[in-house]
């Protein structure tokens, strides 16, 4: 696993986005991380793997769901 980031959700949980190889391929992850009680992380079962032909699409669909946050109203 090769840990490219890590974006805190709130004060017990974390997204981690990484390269992971699973049955031979590399993916992007994404997943969120929790706080166990000892203070550690652990991965939970929220989370996507991708493949690198699909990272653009989702680059894209996440900045028009950035700008219409931004820009909207609630």
């Amino acid at each position: 696993m090769m840990q490219i980031a890590a974006i805190r959700k709130n004060s017990r949980e974390e997204f981690r986005i990484s390269i992971d190889e699973f049955h031979g391929r590399r993916l992007a992850n994404i997943r969120c991380w929790f706080a166990r009680g000892d203070g550690e992380f652990a991965p939970g079962k929220q989370g996507i793997a991708l493949q690198a032909h699909h990272i653009a699409g989702i680059i894209e669909a996440l900045q028009a769901a950035a700008a219409e946050l931004k820009g909207g109203a609630a």
